[in-house]
């Protein structure tokens, strides 16, 4: 099982709780707009940390992440990028990478059904082999940042959850400070916790 600490929006501050929230993940991952270098190096100090950079990121933070994630944790397929959206209202350059992920499932699913069916009614039915297209392709959880909206929603048009853990940092409009910690164990994402934190 890896624990993860999900923030971001931090916006140059690194807020002391949040450290003291994530004492116990394995990981954090931020979805943007860090703010400043230091930022990134206190959190990547603290635990290993995955990061993309946001539209307010510049120098050294936006010259040394990438603006989307594709990565693997046990065995949950990650797409993370700053700005992305929620279901039904996704920024279009998105829509690409979910349409290939939706029907690498179909695919995954057609094999699965294939291999409960008997032999007889399994040669009927034409499904394409694996590939290590289809498996990079598959999205299982999609997270973003931007909006300062905490936002965790199923989507069920093309399959995953989407997680946008608000803002942790002081700038904008939001009163509240907010993270998220939860686990993945296998292919189960679990044990969603939010946390919020007054702004003082």
């Amino acid at each position: 099982m890896t624990r993860i600490g999900l923030l971001s929006d931090t916006h140059g501050l690194l807020d002391k709780r949040v450290l003291e929230h994530f004492r116990d993940v394995d990981e954090i991952w931020h979805a943007g707009d860090i703010g400043s270098a230091e930022v990134l190096q206190r959190l990547r100090e603290f635990k290993p940390t995955r990061a993309v950079f946001g539209n307010m990121d510049s120098g050294d933070v936006r010259y040394s992440l990438s603006e989307f994630y594709r990565f693997r944790v046990e065995e949950v397929n990650v797409l993370m990028t700053h700005i992305g959206g929620y279901p039904g209202k996704y920024n279009p350059w998105l829509i690409r990478w979910f349409e290939q992920s939706r029907q690498a499932k179909a695919k995954d699913d057609l094999r699965r059904t294939k291999d409960d069916l008997s032999p007889a009614d399994a040669s009927k039915i034409d499904v394409p082999s694996e590939s290590a297209t289809d498996r990079h392709n598959i999205i299982d959880l999609f997270v973003c940042g931007h909006s300062h909206i905490l936002k965790v929603m199923y989507d069920k048009h093309y399959g995953f959850l989407t997680m946008n853990p608000g803002a942790a940092g002081k700038q904008g409009w939001q009163t509240v400070q907010t993270l998220l910690r939860f686990a993945i164990d296998g292919k189960e994402i679990k044990d969603l916790e939010v946390i919020e934190l007054d702004r003082k």
